[in-house]
This record gives C-alpha cells, sequence and structure tokens, in this order.
C-alpha cells in the first residue's frame, strides 16, 4: 500500500511558523452541522493532516471531542503542547492516512484541510476510502483541496495528469506532491458519498497577478453504508 505522508513535512514543520487558526469555511461547516448539539462532547471529529492544531484547537475548544493524525512527530508535539497549555483535550496519533488506527464507524465528521489534495490521485483514493470506514453512517467529511488552475499549477515536474512535485511557485511552492483537481477528479474522488456540495473559493495575490482557488467540499457517508 502506498504512503499517504511525504516526509517534507516533518521537514516543514520543523522549520516554518504555521497558521494558528481554522479557515472560516470550517468554522462555517462545524457552527452549521454541530453547533446544536445538546452535548458537543458525543460528537467525535477527526483532523486529518492535523499538523500543529489550528482546527483541532478550535475543534477542542469548542467542546467537541477532538482526533488527529499526522506523519510529523514535530507536528504531534505542537499540537499536544498547545491543547495543554489551555487545558483542553483530544487524541493524536503520528500516523499515515492510508491506515487510519481506529476502528469502523468510529466519527461523526472528519476534516481535512489541504492534506488529501497533498497526494497523488492514487493515494487520495486510498485516504478517502480509509476515512469513509472510520466514519459512522451519515458521517460528514469537510475538505478543502487545490482547484486546476490555481497558482503553482503547470509548475515543477508533473507526476499525474493534474498532480506536480517540486512546484516553483505559489502557496504550495517547496511542498512535495500537490494535486491540483479538476472538477470531475473530485466528484470521482468522493462518488461513494452522498449529498456532494462542492462550491469553490478564489482569492487573489500579489497585486492580483496571480489566483489561488480551493474547492470546498461537503459530503455524507450513507445510512446504509
Amino acid at each position: 500500500m502506498a504512503s499517504g505522508w511525504d516526509p517534507i513535512w516533518e521537514e516543514i514543520f520543523s522549520t516554518r511558523t504555521w497558521g494558528k487558526y481554522p479557515p472560516e469555511d470550517l468554522v462555517r461547516f462545524i457552527a452549521r452541522n454541530y453547533y446544536g448539539a445538546q452535548d458537543r462532547s458525543l460528537i467525535r471529529v477527526l483532523d486529518l493532516g492535523c499538523g500543529p492544531g489550528a482546527c483541532s484547537w478550535y475543534l477542542a475548544r469548542e467542546g467537541f471531542s477532538t482526533y488527529g493524525i499526522d506523519g510529523s512527530p514535530t507536528a504531534i508535539d505542537q499540537v499536544r503542547k498547545r491543547l495543554a497549555q489551555e487545558q483542553l483535550h483530544g487524541e493524536f496519533h503520528v500516523g499515515d492516512l492510508v491506515r487510519l488506527p481506529w476502528p469502523d464507524d468510529s466519527f461523526d465528521a472528519a476534516i481535512d484541510i489541504e492534506s488529501v489534495t497533498s497526494n497523488t490521485f492514487h493515494v487520495s483514493r486510498q485516504i478517502v476510502a480509509e476515512v469513509w470506514r472510520v466514519l459512522k453512517p451519515n458521517g460528514l467529511l469537510f475538505s478543502i483541496s487545490f482547484k486546476a488552475g490555481s497558482w503553482g499549477d503547470g509548475t515543477g515536474r508533473r507526476i499525474e495528469e493534474h498532480t506536480r512535485e517540486g512546484i516553483t511557485e505559489g502557496p504550495c511552492a517547496g511542498m512535495g506532491v500537490i494535486r491540483f483537481s479538476p472538477e470531475e477528479e473530485i466528484r470521482e474522488l468522493h462518488s461513494e458519498f452522498q449529498d456532494l456540495s462542492l462550491e469553490y473559493d478564489i482569492r487573489s495575490v500579489d497585486q492580483m497577478t496571480h489566483i489561488v482557488a480551493q474547492w470546498v467540499i461537503t459530503c455524507r457517508k450513507p445510512s446504509s453504508a
């Protein structure tokens, strides 16, 4: 089985200061679907590729049962320390997204902020299959993924039709493998799920000389799965 972890991320997390706060689209997703829960501690959320813990910190602070996985020992150490400083709780593992260390039907939701997109399509399919396995029936997946045409697409070395390595420009420069997906690839990747909602965010950067474009994806594991 291929790996869903690129060792370049250990170097990145060891040498760069990372974002401290979750993206607005994630906050909206959580608020829309789970803020009304009578007991938030009963809602189990898995943070895929959690990194230093911006999203995990937010989830724990909001009272949800928070779990995370990342291949970087440095990142996992950082997220544990961040939560401990505020007396927040979560369960975090160093591991590979293609082999999640939880049993079937474990989570009410899984979130992915540009972790699955940091893989080839072949490996991404394995990761999404694992997410399907650990989600409860009716569990939700929220994902942000780079869109075809985003700044950096077309640079570096082509390793698949829509996947590049060694990107030289834009926010993905120096970050290993990145998949810039067209719509049909996103739909194929999530074809086993129901209620697929597919939107995208676009922003200009550098005085409107470049465009950064990202898919915002939500979908549901069927109740009969």
